[in-house]
């Protein structure tokens, strides 16, 4: 007589046939259990995927906790690929999923929800760099089996089908010159530097004097270093700084892929340091993730292991503080899936590198990072995610009253940048 499962593995079970027969309408997902038992899921159109799960623990944590348990139990050897890639795994997921907020969330847990955004995300001075530095203070050689030659880890902008990375990551920095309408010699402040890429252009094409602010002492080194290869230190100045603690005025103020490391409670704050150090007649130009949907808390799995205390807000959420704190909104953009193509291309760099990120790190990590860069892909192109770029002034007469300008600046910039726009040095 066959052996029958104890209870509660038989309940885990339903459960997980359950939350697979809701989940995966279409295409075709099969799932061998930690039993042997094989699950399947699906209209069987499209891609077919198969995995087995190798403990009841994974399985039942995923039956429990799904959106922080899956990649987990990737990361620990529990969820095995059979046939298909991670990103195979996770797109069939995403594309059954609905963007909208889960329907069966009750008006108490929808509030509850709201509250932890509120009380989770006030990033401290001390805290801020506590969690730049989980993420960007990765050994460098990480970052350059994947991103494109000036090190852009932010959102390219695909002006026509077939760009590259490379192509894409000059036409961001191309687009954001042009919205920030930057006039030669003028001052201009960079919330969040990263590796230098941006302030480095605005510096060489507009001949601008930047400040670049960054908590990340890697990327402090690196783009110090770019500087001095570039011989620009008297003209680019990069700081170990939180964004709070600055004085003086700008005539221009931009932030790249930093915004969803301030936190909600701090928006306010943001603006308001914004406001001060801008001048009477600057713009400003803000770029960052957000969502098309309302207001939601981030991924279990990115807040635990990619972006602790990250948030990535609602327009519905920024628009009020902006407004509260005596800024003009001029422009608003939404830029929907070029964030799903740059991931798509970095997923696909580190893959193909994916052993010398087994070296530099192990196994897990490597793993954590394939996740990372699907689930993120998937996200941008399923869920709702979006690079909202929002330029705003203090004046309704700082800038041109139609948007002919941004064009004719995109224009005059893709004249002049087409040399090297880098220090082919600065990598390291």
């Amino acid at each position: 007589m066959k052996k029958r499962d104890p209870l509660f593995r038989r309940i885990i079970r339903d459960k997980f046939e359950k939350l697979l027969s809701e989940t995966i309408r279409t295409g075709a997902l099969a799932v061998e259990l930690p039993s042997g038992a094989r699950c399947v899921a699906g209209d069987g159109s499209g891609r077919h995927v198969r995995i087995r799960i190798t403990s009841w623990k994974a399985l039942t944590r995923i039956v429990l906790y799904p959106d922080l348990a899956l990649g987990e139990a990737y990361m620990d050897g529990e969820l095995v690929l059979l046939d298909g890639e991670m990103y195979d795994l996770l797109d069939l997921i995403f594309r059954n999923l609905t963007v909208d907020e889960p329907s069966g969330l009750s008006t108490l847990t929808r509030r509850l929800v709201r509250l932890f955004i509120r009380i989770s995300d006030y990033n401290s001075p001390a805290r801020a760099r506590r969690n730049v530095a989980h993420h960007y203070d990765l050994d460098r050689r990480l970052y350059d089996l994947f991103l494109d030659s000036d090190r852009q880890y932010s959102c390219g902008y695909f002006e026509k089908p077939g760009d590259g990375l490379e192509e894409a990551q000059l036409a961001k920095k191309r687009h954001l010159a042009a919205k920030m309408n930057l006039k030669h010699g003028q001052r201009v402040l960079d919330i969040g530097s990263g590796w230098g890429g941006l302030a480095l252009y605005l510096a060489r094409m507009f001949d601008a004097s930047v400040l670049g602010v960054t908590l990340s002492d890697e990327q402090l080194a690196i783009s110090t270093e770019r500087a001095r290869a570039e011989k620009r230190e008297g003209q680019v100045d990069f700081k170990l700084r939180d964004y709070r603690s600055l004085t003086g005025r700008f005539d221009r103020i931009v932030s790249v892929g930093m915004f969803e490391h301030v936190g909600k409670r701090s928006y306010g704050e943001f603006f308001a340091k914004v406001r001060d150090l801008l001048a009477d007649d600057g713009v400003g130009v803000l770029h960052y993730i957000g969502r098309t949907t309302a207001p939601y808390v981030t991924n279990g799995w990115v807040r635990k292991y990619i972006f602790p205390g990250g948030y990535l807000p609602s327009l519905s959420e920024v628009m009020p503080e902006i407004e509260r704190h005596g800024l003009t909104v001029t422009d608003i953009e939404v830029l929907r899936l070029h964030y799903a193509d740059t991931l798509r291309h970095w997923r696909k760099r580190i893959m193909a590198n994916r052993m010398r990120a087994v070296e530099l790190y192990d196994e897990r990590f490597a793993r954590m990072w394939e996740f990372y860069l699907a689930a993120s892909e998937t996200a941008f192109r399923y869920q709702g995610l979006v690079i909202h770029q929002i330029q705003f002034a203090k004046s309704v007469s700082a800038l041109p009253l139609t948007r002919d300008y941004m064009t004719g600046n995109e224009e005059e910039l893709r004249r002049r940048d087409r040399i090297p726009d880098h220090s082919q040095t600065a990598a390291g």
